[in-house]
């Protein structure tokens, strides 16, 4: 099941790779955050914990998240209103505007061992990969990929998320890699992988 994620995820970043580039207008997104502010900040870092800091995630990630929250895609009840009335100019412009912004992350909580080795080792003979693999080491991402930056997401949102893709009520994962990586995870490791991921320095 490993060896079959691995393959995935390669195919899922060629396609994305694979694709041209999007022009952007970073202050006309900067304009059209002022709507997004209440909730994730004026430069994208969320003060709420219940709603995910945007600064610095990439573009590519934030962009396929805005389409699907528009398209109905990915089911959200806040966030499905706001999209729909975006333009495709809109969305480029969004996500370039926050990739462009400084992360203001604090490390939260005190981790959790099992959770890192979980992290950064998976458990194969379990059919759970490396998180570490796609997301990065020390959770930056992989924004060619379109591999979101973890870091500074709260405890709270990574346990939604993480639950969401076990139980496939977030399914707009790319080749369901989400889905598969968190259909072995229990609720203790997946509370682990949140406690360390949020504390990660």
């Amino acid at each position: 099941m490993v060896k079959t994620l691995v393959s995935r995820t390669v195919l899922a970043a060629s396609v994305l790779m694979a694709g041209s580039a999007m022009a952007a207008d970073i202050e006309a997104g900067r304009t059209a955050a002022n709507a997004c502010a209440a909730c994730h900040g004026m430069d994208g870092n969320s003060s709420n914990p219940a709603f995910p800091s945007l600064a610095g995630q990439g573009k590519k990630y934030l962009i396929k998240q805005l389409e699907d929250y528009r398209s109905g895609a990915r089911a959200n009840p806040i966030m499905a209103p706001q999209a729909q009335g975006l333009s495709d100019d809109d969305i480029v412009n969004l996500a370039a505007f926050y990739a462009a912004q400084t992360p203001s992350y604090q490390p939260q909580g005190e981790g959790s061992d099992a959770g890192a080795a979980l992290y950064m080792y998976g458990q194969p003979e379990n059919g759970i990969a490396a998180c570490a693999a796609c997301h990065g080491p020390a959770g930056h991402g992989n924004a060619p990929a379109a591999y979101p930056r973890l870091r500074s997401l709260s405890v709270g949102y990574l346990t939604e998320s993480l639950r969401g893709y076990r139980d496939g009520s977030r399914n707009n994962d790319l080749q369901k890699i989400m889905r598969e990586v968190s259909e072995n995870l229990s609720d203790e490791q997946i509370d682990a992988l949140a406690a360390h991921i949020a504390a990660m320095p």
